[in-house]
C-alpha cells in the first residue's frame, strides 16, 4: 500500500509546456496497478451506457489509460484514476454490457473512456462471456495500440479466440516529436503503434482489413497536424500496406471540455468552431485506383 501511494503521488497527470516525458510502457503497468484487481481480474468503472456511435453501442465506460492525449475527450477518470470508478469483475461487466444492450436495443459492445487492453485478465474474461452470448454480434476494441505492439501474443490470443471482436486501433501523430508532444510520451514510443499494425497483419492478414480491424488517426485536423506530419503519417502506413489507407478513418478534434481544458493546460490555443480540414487520404486514394 505504502509502494502504491509513492506512484500515485508520481503518477502522470496533465501534459503542460513543462511536462517531463513518460515511458508509455511504464505508464501502463502503473495504471494497472490503481485499476486492475489481480485476485479476480476486476477492472475500475465509472458506468455503462449506450450512445448512438457505430450505429449504436452498449458501453462499459471504464478507468485508465497509457497515454495522455491533448485531444482527449474522456473525462478526468483518465488523469486520477484512483478516485474515480468502482470494480467490477468480467462477468459483472458482461452483465451490465448485456443488460443495457438489451434495454437499448443495440447489438455491438465495446469498453471505453480507458485503454481496453490495460488489465489483460480483465479483458480476456469479459470477451469470453461476450463470445458466448446471443444478443451481443459485435465487441468493438478501441486501442492506442502500445500494448498490442510490444506483444504480438496478444494480438494473437485476441484475434484467435474471440471471432466477435473488431480492432480500432487509434493512432495518435506522425512523427515522433509530435508524438511526444501530443500524448507526453517519450518520442522513442512513437513506433510502438505502427508495429502493432504490424502485429496485426502478420496475425490475421491484410486481408482481414475493414472485417476484423481498421486504423484511425487524428490527422484530417490542420490546427493540430501540419501537413508535413500528415504525410509523414500517411507514409509509414503506406510502408505498411498502401490498403490501410483505403480504409483509414481521419478524425478532428471536437470541443469537448474536458478536450479544453487538457488543450489549455498543453499552451494549445485552437480556434472554433473548425474551418478547413484536409480532404480524406482515403477520397485520393480511391480515386486514383480508380485511373
Amino acid at each position: 500500500m505504502i509502494e502504491l501511494t509513492k506512484q500515485i503521488i508520481k503518477y502522470p497527470r496533465f501534459v503542460t509546456k513543462e511536462w517531463e516525458p513518460f515511458d508509455a510502457i511504464e505508464l501502463a503497468r502503473l495504471t494497472e496497478n490503481i485499476v486492475c484487481r489481480k485476485e479476480d481480474s476486476a477492472r475500475k468503472y465509472t458506468a455503462f451506457y449506450a450512445t448512438g456511435v457505430y450505429g449504436g453501442i452498449a458501453t462499459g465506460y471504464a478507468v485508465g489509460c497509457c497515454l495522455r492525449c491533448v485531444f482527449c475527450w474522456v473525462e478526468l477518470s483518465r488523469e486520477f484514476p484512483e478516485r474515480y470508478g468502482e470494480f467490477f469483475t468480467p462477468e459483472e461487466a458482461y452483465e451490465h454490457i448485456v443488460a443495457t444492450a438489451k434495454k437499448y436495443g443495440v447489438h455491438k459492445a465495446r469498453v471505453s473512456g480507458c485503454e481496453p487492453t490495460l488489465c489483460r485478465g480483465h479483458l480476456i474474461g469479459l470477451l469470453e462471456h461476450i463470445e458466448d452470448d446471443h444478443h451481443i454480434k459485435i465487441f468493438i476494441l478501441e486501442t492506442n495500440g502500445i500494448l498490442f505492439g510490444i506483444d504480438k501474443d496478444y494480438v494473437r490470443e485476441i484475434f484467435d479466440r474471440f471471432d466477435k471482436v473488431y480492432v480500432r486501433l487509434s493512432l495518435k501523430a506522425g512523427t515522433p516529436e509530435d508524438f511526444q508532444r501530443k500524448t507526453g510520451a517519450r518520442k522513442e514510443n512513437f513506433e510502438i503503434p505502427f508495429q502493432a499494425i504490424r502485429n496485426m497483419v502478420d496475425v490475421v492478414g491484410i486481408e482481414t482489413l475493414g472485417k476484423r480491424w481498421h486504423v484511425a488517426a487524428m490527422s484530417l485536423d490542420p490546427r493540430i497536424m501540419s501537413p508535413e506530419e500528415r504525410m509523414s503519417l500517411l507514409k509509414r502506413l503506406m510502408d505498411i500496406d498502401m490498403r490501410i489507407l483505403v480504409l483509414l478513418e481521419e478524425e478532428i478534434v471536437d470541443p469537448y471540455k474536458t478536450t479544453l481544458l487538457r488543450l489549455k493546460a498543453a499552451g494549445l490555443d485552437l480556434k472554433w468552431p473548425i474551418k478547413k480540414i484536409y480532404r480524406p487520404a482515403k477520397e485520393i486514394i480511391r480515386e486514383l485506383l480508380k485511373k
